[in-house]
């Protein structure tokens, strides 16, 4: 009776981390749906069209680099075998206590590194801003937002080196800059893989994915980065780094934690790491 006492409290205290999750997505996509109508939309027209396809190759070439030789640099940036130990210890009191504070103690842990991560970003978009520096400043500002979803997933029990946990990361970065219908649909993508398994990408899918983010990230970041082109008024453009920083890792945070309660609730106590 003890046990079943325990299962029960641990499906209550899952239930409510989940239904607090689904009120956070149903704001993202509130939020998603009022942004699909561009406040600089005229500006982007003016903007050539070259300047566009430019930046979509610079984030593509960007994710490139990161992945297949920016990993390892990244490790270097914190302590994964302590984020993995920390995961484990937070874990196994969920395991044997089963409250809900144990749940959110899992959660605290993964939003710590964000404030840290926030300050690089903020620092290196303004400060390469002032020198009109725009592009360059891309294969940095990708790094540090993976920097943020590496430490995150360590933080749930994920990997993130495997091309499968790869492809889904670069969906959750697509869809947390997607607008309106496009926010529904890539969101929709993301949660079918949480809940049934991430596909193993066969031929060119890693590269189509590569570049489908690469697009988005170019169209809504097109003026800031524009403009972070330009010395001095760069400052302008490099500022908007933590705000999309921000707003990648909120979305990514999110469905790592819903991942991470769905496994709890499938009775799955350890994570991939």
């Amino acid at each position: 009776m003890a046990g079943t006492g325990k299962e029960k409290r641990m499906q209550t205290a899952i239930r409510k981390e989940l239904a607090l999750v689904e009120k956070q997505e149903e704001k993202l996509r509130k939020a998603a749906g009022h942004e699909s109508v561009r406040p600089w939309g005229k500006l982007e027209e003016k903007i050539p069209q070259k300047i566009y396809e430019n930046l979509e190759k610079a984030f593509c070439k960007a994710f490139s680099i990161v992945f297949d030789k920016g990993t390892g640099v990244i490790e270097k940036s914190y302590n994964k075998n302590a984020i993995q130990e920390d995961y484990q210890i937070r874990n196994y009191a969920v395991q044997v206590r089963s409250r809900r504070k144990e749940l959110r103690n899992v959660k605290s842990g993964a939003q710590g590194a964000g404030v840290r991560n926030m300050a690089i970003t903020t620092a290196e978009g303004i400060g390469l801003g002032i020198f009109g520096i725009g592009l360059p400043d891309i294969v940095i500002f990708t790094g540090v937002i993976l920097k943020g979803i590496y430490e995150t997933a360590l933080h749930y029990g994920y990997a993130y080196d495997t091309a499968e946990e790869r492809l889904l990361i670069l969906k959750m970065m697509e869809a947390a800059l997607s607008k309106g219908g496009e926010w529904e649909e890539k969101n929709q993508t993301v949660d079918e893989w949480l809940q049934n398994g991430i596909p193993s990408p066969e031929g060119d899918e890693m590269s189509i994915q590569m570049q489908e983010t690469a697009q988005t990230f170019a169209m809504d970041m097109l003026v800031l980065k524009f403009i972070q082109g330009i010395p001095v008024a760069g400052m302008i453009g490099g500022a908007g780094n933590p705000v999309y920083y921000r707003k990648v890792m909120k979305y990514v945070q999110l469905k790592y934690r819903k991942r991470y309660l769905m496994r709890v609730a499938d009775g799955e106590g350890q994570g991939t790491v």
